[in-house]
């Protein structure tokens, strides 16, 4: 990662945060590295579009943030999905993060077991059940994927996340996310933002160090996790910061990702990076369409066509309505058929 500005109260040159971005940034004096995301219209967008109960739109809103945080990570052409299933009144989740900047999301829930809830303040728990988390790294091809699941059994989106860089990256991880309803220019609008810390430090072998008893921990280093393994002092400060962040202030469109960092790390020095934008934007088209309906049999295609002798097919993230002719589509496949090399047609 290149050198970066050192925050300062104000900016010296103007630049302030802004919505719809993932901003990096490092704390050297702590060996910690992270990044913090704020969605405004984008989410807003995502959520307004299905009419989603206030409940489900601050669950995917919550799922979104944290897909972005970990998405844009990645320093390849590809794609980053979470995706939950569960026994809950929110069945499904499913956030798509196509690298370098493009988000979507969408959630099937039982609108009934979700009203049957009540309209207090709501757990994750209470909403998804039990099932599990998956997380894949998608590059293109079945053997550059990689996916890592969590089980669901209670803990929010942020312990599932803690879980997950326990046993897949062994990181020391602290994450924190939150949505919340803010009303401007007149009209109440989802924003969601999100924070996540990781140590990874240059000069401190944490597995040799996890070998040591007790005793033998070096200065610095006398801490110890639930589980017993030794944590450095940095850290321990690193993550005692973050665990002071309130919700309002991950979402509060006057106090942007820099002014934060700024009230976190300043005594420490925090440097940021290029913020990299976000936007939502779906991938569906009328050619992933045909694709995906070249994959069923002449008998299954036949039994997509409605009553008004169309196929209509509606995208569960976009919500955009494609309206096919069935010859049409049956002329297209047939051509395909046809164009094929030998050797490669399908039986």
């Amino acid at each position: 990662m290149t050198s970066g500005p050192e925050i300062s109260p104000t900016p010296a040159d103007g630049r302030e945060g802004h919505d719809d971005a993932v901003l990096p940034f490092a704390v050297e004096a702590l060996d910690v590295r992270g990044r913090a995301v704020r969605l405004g219209p984008s989410i807003d967008t995502i959520l307004r579009r299905h009419g989603y109960p206030d409940p489900v739109a601050r669950l995917l809103g919550e799922a979104a943030a944290l897909t972005v945080l970990l998405g844009s990570s990645l320093k390849f052409e590809g794609r980053f999905q979470l995706q939950t299933k569960t026994d809950g009144p929110v069945e499904m989740i499913v956030v798509d993060f196509e690298a370098p900047d493009r988000v979507r999301a969408t959630a099937r829930f039982d609108a009934e077991r979700v009203a049957a809830l009540g309209a207090g303040p709501l757990r994750t728990a209470d909403l998804v059940g039990e099932g599990h988390l998956a997380m894949t790294i998608d590059q293109g091809s079945a053997a550059s994927r990689y996916q890592g699941v969590v089980a669901l059994e209670g803990q929010s989106f942020e312990e599932a996340a803690h879980q997950y860089f326990r046993q897949s990256e062994q990181i020391p991880t602290q994450v924190r996310l939150a949505v919340a309803e803010a009303f401007e220019d007149g009209a109440a609008r989802y924003r969601a933002g999100g924070l996540l810390v990781q140590f990874l430090p240059q000069s401190v072998d944490r597995r040799r160090l996890a070998d040591l008893p007790p005793g033998d921990i070096p200065e610095g280093h006398a801490h110890l996790d639930a589980a017993g393994t030794p944590e450095d002092d940095a850290w321990v400060e690193a993550r005692s910061l973050v665990g002071t962040v309130q919700d309002h202030e991950l979402v509060d469109p006057a106090v942007s990702s820099e002014r934060l960092l700024y009230r976190l790390f300043h005594e420490r020095g925090v440097r940021v990076f290029e913020a990299q934008e976000v936007a939502e934007r779906c991938r569906c088209s009328p050619e992933r369409v045909m694709g995906m309906i070249r994959s069923f049999s002449p008998e299954d295609r036949k039994a997509m066509v409605a009553d008004d002798g169309r196929i209509g097919i509606t995208c569960e993230f976009c919500s955009r309505r494609y309206d096919l002719d069935p010859a049409e589509v049956e002329a297209e496949i047939a051509a395909k058929h046809e164009a094929a090399p030998e050797g490669l047609r399908p039986s």
